[in-house]
């Protein structure tokens, strides 16, 4: 079995929906149930043997190092990388190259908040060559529609149309990659959307052949993008 013991998350945003709750703040260090969302996603990753941990920074950036320092709080070494240009996920993944080198690495959007259990099927990376979180019964429309057969990707289409084909499959924004996701990173064109998506990358890999493997999340899940979400998650 090949397990991964290496992460990137990915907290360079405001979170602009989130209005004056990230005016001192990134998002991904607004709180639910009095811990930083950043932290839980941490924690999670280092429960199921992460070791190494990149955290891509931008916005308010000395709140995140401030609070992370250099990992060893939080049992593990963490590593920062700064993102200027915010020009989409697919370029964003690119800063994590040179901490991955040889070896495979989850990814996380840092405001994904997931039991610490829902990371345990991503950092088996046996016999793939990827894999992609997805959750059943969310709005596919707001995110991404994946499509599967036999438990691999076939497909993946970002922020659907009305147009275009759907499927009960929701991109969760977790995944776990080798290597190999750069060259495909490296080769991305602008989206109809004006930026370069990950999701793209994906799929071409999924039409050349490779095995990315879809992880469904059973239990608690959260895209923490807006105050109504952050309520409800402080309320229960």
């Amino acid at each position: 079995m090949s397990r991964i013991t290496k992460a990137a998350i990915l907290a360079a945003g405001r979170g602009t929906r989130m209005k004056e709750l990230t005016d001192e703040l990134p998002k991904p260090m607004v709180e639910v149930r009095g811990r930083p969302i950043l932290e839980s996603i941490v924690r999670g990753l280092v429960a199921n043997g992460v070791e190494e941990i990149l955290i891509v920074v931008g916005y308010r950036k000395e709140v995140i190092l401030e609070h992370f320092g250099d990992g060893s709080a939080f049992d593990c070494a963490i590593r920062y990388v700064e993102q200027i240009v915010q020009d989409g996920t697919g370029r964003v993944v690119e800063l994590a190259k040179e901490f991955a080198g040889e070896d495979p690495f989850v990814l996380s959007y840092g405001d994904i908040l997931v039991p610490a259990e829902s990371y345990a099927p991503l950092v088996d990376f046996t016999d793939v060559d990827g894999k992609l979180a997805v959750k059943i019964d969310e709005d596919v429309r707001k995110g991404g529609a994946v499509f599967l057969e036999d438990g691999l990707v076939t497909n993946l289409i970002e922020k659907p149309r009305e147009d275009e084909p759907t499927s009960p499959y929701y991109n969760a924004g977790i995944y776990a990659f080798s290597p190999v996701i750069f060259e495909y990173t490296a080769e991305l064109q602008l989206s109809p959307r004006g930026e370069y998506e990950l999701t793209d990358a994906i799929a071409a890999q999924v039409r050349d052949g490779l095995r990315i493997e879809a992880v469904e999340l059973v239990g608690e899940w959260a895209d923490v993008r807006d105050p109504e979400v952050l309520r409800e998650l402080n309320a229960t």
